[in-house]
This record gives C-alpha cells, structure tokens and sequence, in this order.
C-alpha cells in the first residue's frame, strides 16, 4: 500500500468533493500543544474541566460556614490540566452550529475503543473535554499521531460530525477494486440482524445504486473502501473512507479473497444473473455466529490482553516464574 493512497482517505482530502453525500462535519486545525497534550502518558487530567466541588460545613452557632476542599493528603499536589482558549472556541462554536452534540474523530479514525470511558458510554460528545477524555483514553487515536503514514504536525485535524443516532444494524461496509463494487459487509458483525438477512438483496441493489451514481470514478484512487449508512426510508449515506488493504477491517471478508476475487461469486444473490459486477454481499445469518465486541479487549490493560491470547510468551513465562515463587513448598 502507498503512502498516497492512505492521504487519500483522510477526511479533509473527500470530504469537500462528496459534502451533500455525507453527514454535516467541521475541520478544526490540530495545535502542536493540543497533540503533546493529547500524547502525554502522565496522569489523565482532562482540560475543560469544573474545579472538584467544595462542600460548606456550619458551625455549632449556624451563623458562620467554612468552606472545605476534602483530600487524602494535605500534601497533595493539584494537577492542573492545560488550557488552549483559542482551540477551545473554535471548537465550542463548532459544536454549538452543528446542533449541540458532535462526533469526533481525527483524519482516519475515530475513538471508538475508548466509548467505554465515556459517563453515558457512548461517542457522544458535548465539550471539549468529552473529547479529550475520549482521544486520550483511545489507541485508534494514538495510532493517527504516530502510524508511519502520518503527515506532518500541521496538517493533523480534528473532526467534529454533527451527532446522528445511527443504528448498528444499519451500517455497511463496502470493497471496491479496480472501480468496481466488489464486496458489501455487515459493519457491526458481532450480531445477528433479522432485517438483513431478510432484505439483502433490496440493501445490496440499494447500495449499488448509490455507489454508481455517487462514488464510481468519482473517488481518487479506484481501488478504496467506503462505508455506508442506510436510513429507515431507504436512503443510503456515505459515511467514510478507507484505503483498501490490510490497514482496514475486513469484517467478514478476508483480504486474500477481496484481492484475488476467489470464492466471492459462489456467494452472490440473485442479481448476479443480471448483472455481470454485482457485489458479494456477507452478514451475520444467525445468532449461533454472534461474538463480542472486538472492542472490549480495549477496556483491560495490554499485559492482561497479551496474557490472555498468548501474544506475547515472554510476559507469560514471567508471570508462571512469578507464580512459581510464591507458592510456598511443604517439607516432608
């Protein structure tokens, strides 16, 4: 995969060219002290945030009251979160013209492993420090910052989409190689959706349609993956998009079949017959097929993860060498 593909599918470079397809959305200009902030490892404090509550207390007479901050140590050092005024307007002004309530992401990815954090465990962010509170706690985050195919401190951009209830069964996502629609997925895999499985063909037809009209020849590469959103009245959405290649989920595909085409048409509905480049279409068909989320491994530390799927065998031997001492031995 080329560097250029992947700066192909950052919002910035489609959004402008595909805006009345897509959901209402504001760039805002990344700050080098907003990305140090964001990357700093040390104690979560989250900018934007009300002082700790103060509590009054009055006193045997009632006519008096003592103001009183309560704290472990006396000596305990207040950390004070950083503030980016100038940043932080732009952004409350965004957030207030599209609705209130904002989606954010950066140039490719969204925080989504990071959801968990969040009070109302969702993405749905009202303030800047919803937002940072998400960033700081999301790997898919940190992977914009620091993936090879980064650009350069200035061109990293915050995007803030006006906030859409969109409904997971709803979601597809979808293969093109060599301009031709290829391959549709389930977005939200882990579950089985009846509605799918009953109107594939109907979500396939509608999706294909959209995808001529709107996306074929019209992207800037013609091998790419977009995903798609379609409404209660049957109304598809581009969502995003992605470069076509490891770097992106395949969800119910596998790479090597989207690349060489193999085993593609044995799965092909009825359109086929018609139509000579009608794409595969997989969904989840049952709940005997539903897995958890992949997202859940996100909310345990990385050495818990690691142990747990045996990625990494070092850690494992260290901990049964851990293990192994303090068990006590009995003398007989």
């Amino acid at each position: 995969m080329k560097k250029e593909q992947v700066l192909k599918c950052q919002f910035s470079s489609w959004y402008p060219h595909f805006k009345s397809q897509t959901i209402r959305s504001i760039i805002i200009p990344l700050p080098e002290n907003v990305k140090d902030y964001l990357l700093d490892d040390g104690t979560l404090v989250v900018s934007g945030r009300e002082d700790p509550p103060t509590y009054s207390q009055e006193d045997n007479n009632g006519d008096e009251t003592e103001e009183i901050q309560w704290s472990d140590d006396e000596n305990t050092t207040t950390l004070m979160a950083p503030e980016f005024p100038e940043f932080a307007l732009k952004v409350e002004e965004a957030i207030s013209s599209l609705g209130g309530s904002v989606f954010p992401k950066l140039n490719w990815s969204a925080p989504r492993d990071a959801y968990w954090i969040a009070m109302n465990s969702s993405l749905k962010c009202k303030c800047l420090s919803d937002i940072f509170l998400l960033f700081k706690s999301s790997d898919f985050i940190t992977r914009d910052f620091t993936q090879p195919f980064a650009p350069s401190n200035e061109l990293l951009e915050l995007v803030l989409r006006k906030w859409c209830e969109l409904i997971p069964g709803a979601e597809f996502r979808c293969f093109v190689k060599e301009n031709k629609l290829i391959g549709i997925s389930q977005r939200d895999y882990t579950q089985h959706y009846e509605h799918i499985s009953k109107q594939k063909e109907e979500i396939c037809t509608c999706i294909q349609e959209f995808f001529k009209k709107h996306i074929q020849y019209k992207f800037f590469d013609e091998d790419f993956v977009f995903d798609v959103y379609r409404d209660s009245m049957g109304r598809v959405w581009l969502i995003d998009f992605n470069p076509f290649g490891e770097v992106t989920d395949s969800l119910l595909f596998t790479w090597e079949e989207l690349r060489s085409g193999n085993s593609l048409r044995d799965e092909q509905g009825e359109g086929a017959a018609m139509e000579v480049d009608y794409p595969s279409f997989r969904c989840t068909n049952s709940n005997l097929t539903v897995q958890p989320s992949p997202y859940l491994s996100y909310r345990l530390p990385k050495d818990f993860v690691d142990l747990s799927t045996g990625e990494d065998v070092h850690k494992l031997i260290d901990l049964l060498k851990l293990l192994n001492m303090s068990t006590p031995t009995l003398a007989l």
